[in-house]
């Protein structure tokens, strides 16, 4: 027999977890999760960096409001999910002035020498500094949207991976793993494989793409004072970061793959440290772990947050690329609210659907730059 609710989430990375915190109470949740545990892939490979100046306008706009609920937060834990650590670009004058925003003020290079005093004079020509930038605790976050959702009725299955899905009456009928759901909202939070669910449920999918970007722990003979910047470079060849007395470092690359449990190459990190001890006084001396995660986006480069045009019920909550995290409470807050608010996709797509925020608009599945 399957097991009725309202809200279907399918993916336990931060989108769908931070959207069955945000639904917790209100409606009835499951969410179900093809791994073993939750945020395997790149929910568990993230940098860990909110950067209010980093992305397309939506994106900052979703960052800020992500911030403000999360600050909030952090008044009711013990620890706080967010500490300040400012975000720096570095390079050619042309480069870091198409990366930075109005949220990001030019600085000199001799300021950026002394904020972060491994760069090597002369390796740069131009800096920009994003103050309003936070460092997250993404195990805390994660563990915090899990526990309100258990706590508040969700019921969270690991080791679920989605094998059917139908539209079926009002709702959708759907068997992931051993188990059987009906629900009347089916939300695609799948990550890399959000194309993949659309095409089991009958949707037409976005062309989502995944991109590769993989990152390293590594062991330097000088580490970074306490209070250094995350430091990248303004044509996104690489940034590192302090991570204890170690370093976080990544070559930024952004390659096209398939939905995939993600491994680095053998000769990405060691090109990068290599660069690094060049262009640093790091003096990298070991890489301690590596790992590859998936950025997956769609054309435009902006989440997709909304109901499908065609199929009732259906709801988009995928395509974050690089800003998964550092949007993750706002797009919850906004997915949250269009689901109980219960805007079907067959309203939406008769166009009776009530009139919708800018925010909404921008995120929207039936936008036309959504596909490629």
């Amino acid at each position: 027999m399957a097991a009725h609710y309202d809200v279907l989430i399918v993916g336990g990375g931060i989108a769908g977890l931070s959207l069955a915190s945000a639904l917790a109470g209100k409606c009835s949740v499951a969410l179900v999760e093809a791994e073993q545990e939750l945020a395997y892939h790149t929910s568990s490979r993230s940098a860990r960096q909110f950067i209010p100046s980093y992305g397309p306008p939506v994106v900052q706009e979703l960052t800020v409001r992500t911030l403000e609920l999360l600050a909030a937060r952090d008044t009711e834990l013990p620890e706080p999910i967010l500490t300040p650590r400012s975000f720096m670009l570095i390079g050619a004058e042309e480069d870091v002035a198409a990366e930075a925003s109005g949220l990001m003020r030019s600085i000199t290079s001799a300021e950026a020498l002394e904020l972060c005093p491994a760069l090597v004079p002369g390796t740069f020509q131009a800096a920009g500094l994003d103050e309003g930038s936070f460092g997250c605790n993404a195990p805390l976050l994660l563990a915090d949207h899990r526990e309100r959702a258990a706590s508040a009725g969700v019921d969270i299955i690991t080791g679920a991976r989605v094998h059917t899905a139908q539209r079926l009456g009002s709702g959708w009928q759907v068997g992931a793993g051993t188990e059987g759901f009906q629900a009347g909202v089916l939300v695609n939070a799948a990550g890399a494989w959000a194309d993949e669910l659309a095409v089991i449920s009958g949707v037409e999918k976005l062309g989502l793409q995944p991109y590769r970007r993989t990152a390293a722990i590594a062991a330097v003979d000088h580490p970074l004072p306490e209070h250094s910047p995350m430091v990248a470079a303004g044509d996104n060849s690489f940034y590192f970061r302090r991570d204890g007395d170690d370093v976080l470092i990544s070559p930024s690359e952004s390659e096209p793959s398939g939905p995939e449990d993600a491994r680095p190459r053998p000769g990405d990190i060691e090109r990068l440290v290599d660069r690094l001890n060049r262009e640093t006084t790091l003096g990298i001396t070991e890489v301690r772990r590596a790992w590859t995660g998936l950025r997956t986006e769609a054309a435009d480069g902006v989440p997709v947050a909304g109901f499908d045009a065609e199929a009732p019920g259906f709801y988009w909550l995928a395509g974050q690329g690089g800003y998964g995290f550092q949007t993750s409470s706002a797009m919850a807050e906004l997915a949250a609210a269009q689901i109980l608010a219960g805007q079907a996709g067959a309203a939406a797509a008769a166009g009776t659907a009530g009139p919708e925020s800018r925010t909404a608009q921008a995120l929207a599945a039936t936008r036309w730059s959504v596909r490629r």
